[in-house]
């Protein structure tokens, strides 16, 4: 390893040093704190007994007058049993909460929407489908989040058709909505159509499963698109894919050549390599991007950390590459998707979130990076990019409203003006809890 590359591991390992000493330091990542007026201990009586029977009995006579005397509005809870997190696996709910919270931080500060980490011991999807159900009267909507595959497609597409608000499963929806941002502005850049383009795809969990669904849905040519997992290439003639009603539905729309073999067979000639699998470095080989068509784009997104460095990956001849870090260029990052796809839902108060919706979400944010001007290395815009959020969700909010799901019906403007305004209203909050010490500042050398 060269001086270069020691230099840039040991930035990539920065982030969990730093992690280790500050969670500690602030003893979780949220508080819950009031955002009515209490102007005196008189107030109680308007917000607590005997004031607050009015409101009760007003839902009780109209139950959609919840969203307007309650929280429920902007409230989501983020639902996960801690089956499946990050790179991490199955380490449980109580292992999952520090990314829980950090969802829900994440969830506030660029969407405006308060979100409620629920970690919960759950061992099927039948327990989390009852779960979500019996707090839903509470929440405006549900994320789901880290739960392992197959048991998420099962969850997701039970409570899609089942509940009564909008429930999502990020590492499914959001993970596609913002690869497809990624992948759309890397096709401009490089000049080629999307129905035209090879895609290998190494991992078939959730992400990529909906990731290919998503691109299919978008224009890419299916029989252009090649998965591969553990037990090699997806294919019609795979025999173990008999137990796998989902990814045995991949089988019969995608690898039109019928393709067989792993990797290298997977990757050979494609021109789109999108990872998420096992962390890295190492999963991804070299001579797996060296054998893909020129002006190669390769999404290597596992985390922590990537499948292939970065700067492997760039010698071995990718000439655009992403991850999912933020301390590389090209972050493919849902967070750059669910809280700006959440408020749009929200705004409207949309009663599911379709993929029609995720779709509008990613074209949007990708046509963002374009007004900014397209780079290899800026395929999307940074988190920093406020206006991505209420951007994306007013396309999310008019398709919602386009496809007679919405409640509430609102124009682009209206919808931006009400994005924009949760959103700085969120930041100034934490802007200003900083700045008069409610929020403690690290110490020197953290």
């Amino acid at each position: 390893m060269n001086k270069n590359d020691q230099e840039l591991l040991q930035k990539a390992s920065q982030p969990a040093e730093e992690a280790l000493k500050l969670h500690p330091f602030y003893k979780g990542k949220i508080e819950v704190v009031p955002k009515c007026c209490i102007r005196d201990l008189n107030d109680f009586a308007i917000w607590y007994t005997p004031g607050v029977a009015a409101p009760c009995k007003d839902i009780h006579l109209h139950p959609e007058q919840v969203f307007e005397h309650t929280a429920r509005s902007n409230l989501i809870a983020v639902v996960s049993d801690g089956s499946r997190v990050l790179g991490l696996g199955d380490i449980g709910p109580k292992a999952g909460l520090p990314v829980m919270e950090g969802k829900a931080i994440l969830f506030k500060y660029l969407g405006g929407v308060d979100a409620v980490p629920l970690c919960i011991d759950a061992h099927s999807a039948e327990d989390i489908v009852k779960f979500v159900k019996m707090i839903q009267p509470t929440f405006g909507g549900i994320n789901l989040e880290d739960i392992s595959s197959p048991k998420c497609f099962t969850v997701l597409d039970t409570l899609r058709a089942e509940a009564q608000i909008p429930v999502w499963h990020d590492d499914q929806q959001g993970t596609a909505a913002v690869t497809l941002a990624g992948l759309i502005n890397a096709l401009k850049i490089v000049k080629k159509p999307i129905d035209k383009v090879k895609i290998g795809m190494l991992g078939a969990g959730a992400a990529n499963q909906r990731i290919a669904i998503m691109l299919a849905e978008a224009g890419a040519t299916p029989d252009n698109i090649f998965m591969c997992d553990l037990n090699g290439i997806v294919h019609k003639g795979r025999a173990d894919l008999a137990q796998d009603p989902w990814l045995n539905r991949l089988a019969q729309i995608t690898n039109g050549e019928q393709r067989k073999g792993g990797p290298a067979e997977a990757f050979a000639g494609v021109d789109v390599m999108i990872a998420l699998s096992a962390p890295g470095p190492g999963t991804v080989k070299p001579e797996w991007i060296k054998a893909m068509n020129t002006d190669a784009i390769v999404f290597v997104c596992a985390n922590p950390v990537p499948e292939i460095w970065p700067w492997e990956a760039k010698r071995s001849g990718a000439r655009i590459v992403a991850t999912g870090r933020s301390d590389f260029a090209n972050q493919v990052n849902n967070s750059l998707g669910f809280p700006g796809i959440f408020r749009g839902a929200l705004d409207v108060r949309a009663q599911t979130i379709t993929d029609d919706m995720c779709i509008a979400a990613a074209r949007e944010l990708a046509k963002v990076a374009e007004d900014q001007g397209l780079r290899e290395d800026r395929l999307i815009p940074t988190m920093d990019t406020w206006e991505v959020f209420p951007r994306e969700a007013v396309a999310v909010g008019q398709k919602a409203i386009e496809q007679g799901i919405a409640d509430i019906k609102m124009t682009a403007a209206e919808a931006f003006e009400i994005a924009a305004f949760q959103i700085k209203r969120a930041r100034a909050e934490m802007d200003m809890r900083q700045r008069e010490g409610f929020i403690r500042m690290p110490p020197e050398g953290r």
